[in-house]
């Protein structure tokens, strides 16, 4: 370190020897912040001990900073480009690759030279703010001179006002948020404010007026921008979202919090005033042995800035950084819908409980059939790619007319079920959840899926029977073999052969397709299916003006549901495809479908089997079943808690609280009880008896 500073040129240009003695900084672990932090003080005490090498130190950084420009540095990073998504993302990845051409002209190269390494901000955010500064005023005790960093600051300030401005004024949010186009933007009047501020600014470095007016109304119209955005994003969640709008309110909160901070750091009115929290963790450490007085927040808010700016720079080129930030709030609309969906899957009471039980019914009578269908697929013996084809038309088709009958399949629930579990949970931090409610909430989600469950297998058991046992009366031979029947319920063994990893493949295309589904349901919302529909000219002429209108309004409220069918058993389908392609074991086993193609084996084997393989494939499919609910449901939640940035910590909590409730009455818990059932029957009676009253 010594030999570095002794090296020092103050008229050098090169930034060799800054690369160097950073280096020496640097812990052998990024993680060692004691050895960071004692690197930093000694420099310190070596440059206190020979003021000429600090002297040297302090005009060469001023000259490496004096040959550089600086605003890209503050308007670049850390706050996302105006490409758009897809090209950022591009580029990321061109770049983790190949890393872009660095020159001499700009000051963030600089940075890219000095902190090459993509873990250096986390041992420079080790080292106490106060170590920090405590160099910076050893560095800089000598003659006053000129404020390099100022005409930088100032230029980023009035880039980042007109980039907003700009982005304000994009037509992918104006037209959704038309408000902004009936009022005076405030994008437009604060990039007014700055321009007038930074005029005045200019003239008070001119010795022309003492100090800039009307800082505060710009903070105001910053923060009606804010205000701009957030209703933005509430509106969202009910209208739906893409992928454009999501990049851009990001973009512009990013530029608008950057814009901020750096016009808190040029102020010398007092009347901008930075939030506690941004200036808080760098301040608090700092130690006054260099000045006297308090600590300033503007040197607290300065070190927290460059923390901010080197983290965000070694972390430019990462793609999961560009997903984490615009993929949660299209999550966050994809499983809002979900959940809104997921309310019709929760029975409060026996009532509803025989209603779901009905409507899985139903589903499983459509899915014995299928059952049948997919049997007869496979008799023709097709080329791989063909027989995928046929396979999933015949999933597809046969869920979307689940649908359109308005049944319900038990294994589709959890993605929807987990969302709306997720959106009970409103705290960020996890706390001040009401646990009794949430493990009410899971007692109801628990036993609507074992009665959806219980009524797919109610109906697909006897209807695959019944079409086994018919079929000797229509063709004179069984539908399956023995080979065939024996091959079906070796499918389905849940102990010697790999079912269960297939029943969790199948759970995976579940989660997806909840996530299809949510995907499309904001897709309908945001694009405004009902009233585009409601304008095609040509199906106004066959259909009607009402019809139509109907049709519009039921393609926007079902469009996700019909998506996530067909998708899901477009994924069913072509799952053993790409196992036999890729040579690996992908298959899928669904519950409902193991269970019919069980009565079809028994059929086949006249009923000639040992109790030990019934017992062995009655275990299977319920196994199969337990771990579809059980995958599908996990990943749903976990997704839904990602999205809404919900970290539940109470799950043994929890987990006791549903225990007792099992204790208190095992039968309740798994099919209701009187009470539940008499509860709204009574709310019901009483808004009656209020009605008449008022009236």
């Amino acid at each position: 370190m010594l030999d570095i500073l002794e090296r020092i040129d103050a008229d050098s240009n090169d930034i060799g020897l800054m690369v160097e003695l950073f280096d020496t900084l640097r812990p052998p672990r990024a993680t060692d912040g004691a050895r960071a932090t004692a690197n930093v003080r000694t420099l310190c005490q070596l440059l206190r001990g020979n003021p000429a090498h600090a002297l040297a130190l302090h005009h060469y950084a001023r000259k490496l900073l004096s040959s550089r420009r600086h605003a890209s540095l503050y308007t670049e990073i850390g706050v996302l480009s105006n490409d758009g998504f897809f090209t950022e993302l591009k580029r990321r990845i061109a770049y983790r690759i190949l890393p872009p051409a660095l020159g001499d002209d700009y000051l963030s190269d600089a940075l890219d030279r000095v902190v090459y390494r993509r873990t250096d901000y986390l041992w420079i955010a080790a080292v106490p703010a106060a170590d920090w500064l405590a160099l910076l005023d050893v560095v800089n005790d000598a003659p006053a001179a000129p404020n390099l960093m100022l005409p930088g600051l100032l230029e980023a300030i009035r880039t980042l006002s007109y980039r907003v401005c700009a982005i304000g004024l994009e037509p992918t949010l104006t037209n959704f948020h038309t408000e902004m186009e009936t009022y005076e933007s405030p994008f437009m009047v604060q990039n007014f404010e700055v321009n007038a501020y930074l005029d005045h600014y200019q003239r008070m470095l001119g010795g022309e007026q003492a100090a800039p007016e009307d800082a505060r109304h710009l903070l105001v119209m910053l923060d009606q921008c804010d205000a701009v955005v957030a209703k933005i994003r509430k509106k969202a969640l009910s209208q739906g979202t893409s992928i454009a709008l999501t990049y851009l309110l990001v973009t512009l909160t990013q530029s608008i919090d950057r814009l901020r901070k750096l016009l808190f750091l040029v102020d010398v009115s007092g009347e901008l005033q930075a939030a506690p929290a941004e200036i808080q963790p760098v301040d608090a450490g700092h130690a006054p042995h260099q000045q006297e007085g308090p600590p300033s927040p503007r040197r607290g808010a300065a070190v927290g800035l460059a923390l901010e700016l080197i983290e965000a720079h070694n972390n430019k080129y990462m793609v999961r950084d560009l997903m984490r930030d615009n993929i949660d709030l299209l999550a966050r609309n994809v499983t809002e819908n979900a959940s809104h969906t997921g309310e019709h899957y929760v029975a409060d009471h026996r009532k509803e409980l025989g209603g779901m039980f009905v409507s899985s019914a139903g589903a499983g009578l459509v899915i014995g059939f299928m059952a049948l269908f997919k049997i007869l697929m496979s008799y023709l013996r097709a080329a791989p790619l063909v027989e995928a084809f046929l396979f999933s038309m015949n999933y597809s088709l046969g869920f979307m007319f689940i649908h359109l009958l308005h049944f319900t399949v038990a294994t589709k629930q959890p993605a929807m079920t987990a969302s709306r579990i997720a959106a009970g949970l409103h705290s960020k931090d996890g706390r001040n959840i009401d646990l009794d409610s949430m493990a009410e909430l899971c007692s109801k989600v628990i036993r609507t899926q074992n009665m959806a469950v219980l009524g797919n297998l109610a109906t697909a058991i006897p209807t695959a029977w019944l079409i086994a046992m018919a079929w000797p009366l229509i063709t004179g031979h069984h539908l399956v073999s023995p080979d065939k029947a024996m091959h079906l319920l070796h499918d389905i063994d849940p102990f010697h052969a790999p079912t269960l990893i297939y029943a969790a493949i199948a759970g995976v295309c579940l989660f997806v397709a909840g996530l299809i589904s949510g995907y499309y349901d904001n897709k309908a919302l945001y694009t405004r299916w009902a009233q585009r529909i409601a304008q095609l000219r040509g199906l106004r002429w066959l259909l009607g003006q009402e019809r139509l209108n109907r049709l519009g309004v039921y393609m926007e409220n079902n469009l996700g549901g019909l998506m996530g069918n067909f998708f899901f058993g477009i994924l069913l389908g072509v799952m053993p495809l790409l196992g036999f392609l890729l040579g690996m074991p992908l298959d899928i086993r669904h519950v409902t479908f193991s269970s019919a193609n069980f009565a079809t084996a028994m059929v086949g084997l006249d009923h000639n089997v040992s109790w030990q393989l019934v017992a062995t494939s009655v275990a299977g499919f319920l196994l199969i079943g337990t771990v579809n609910l059980l995958v599908s449901f996990g990943l749903a939640l976990w997704v839904a808690l990602r999205s809404r940035q919900v970290h539940f910590k109470h799950g043994w909590q929890l987990l006791k609280a549903l225990g007792r409730r099992f204790r208190q009455g095992p039968v309740s818990f798994f099919f209701g009880s009187a009470a539940e059932e008499a509860e709204p029957q009574a709310l019901a009676d009483e808004s009656k008896s209020n009605d008449k009253a008022h009236r």
